[in-house]
């Protein structure tokens, strides 16, 4: 049976701009450019006190990006089973519905994403680190995820459509390239933090399958 994704879908319709990717991206890209709010003043604080802040900073970035990850691996599992024909008749008629409410927990229509695009970090060595992965993580979110979940809608109501699934190829390298990033400087704040080892924001390892026959 198809799982319903953690969005619910909405009363009322979306506006004709919600399904226009290149708005979508236009205002993704303005809004990482100033996502994060950085302390102006230098901070001095205790290497332990660090280590809390920034876990407390993590933690945020987790529980707001969840929706969209939960929601792209559920696009990715609708891709893979009704490439194996794992779908009944029923279920194929649910996934329109519920790729429209993975959608939307990767788009800044979501009050979750929108939290993430206004985090603010500590304004020390690490918390720069730390808005990094802010960057990071709401690019993953908005674009490379969001791209995906278009991709798979297009593909599973079109069928076979080369340029969908090129589009669907693209998505899943940067989903993998940008949770490298992530990655990357999450080991950039480890260093500053004198080597602690802070817990990661909870990404899944993308792409599951860009062949769903495998």
């Amino acid at each position: 049976m198809v799982a319903r994704g953690s969005s619910a879908p909405s009363e009322n319709p979306k506006p004709s701009w919600y399904r226009r990717r290149a708005v979508l991206v236009g205002c993704g890209v303005a809004a990482i450019l100033a996502v994060t709010v950085i302390s102006d003043l230098p901070q001095h604080t205790a290497i332990p006190q660090q280590i809390s802040q920034e876990n407390t900073v993590i933690a945020e970035i987790r529980t707001d990006a969840a929706s969209c990850v939960y929601a792209v691996q559920e696009a990715f599992r609708f891709y893979g089973e009704e490439g194996r024909g794992a779908l009944s008749a029923s279920d194929r008629a649910a996934v329109p519905a519920l790729l429209r409410d993975d959608q939307g927990a990767c788009s800044y229509t979501s009050e979750s994403i929108f939290d993430l695009s206004n985090i603010e970090v500590p304004g020390t060595a690490a918390g720069r680190e730390i808005g990094a992965v802010v960057n990071s993580v709401t690019l993953w979110v908005t674009s490379d995820a969001l791209a995906a979940i278009e991709a798979i809608q297009t593909l599973t109501t079109d069928g076979a459509n080369a340029q969908a699934l090129q589009s669907l190829v693209k998505a899943e390298h940067l989903l993998a390239s940008d949770r490298a990033a992530v990655a990357s400087e999450l080991a950039g704040a480890d260093r500053a933090l004198d080597g602690a080892h802070l817990q990661g924001p909870g990404l899944a390892s993308l792409p599951m399958s860009t062949n769903p026959s495998a």
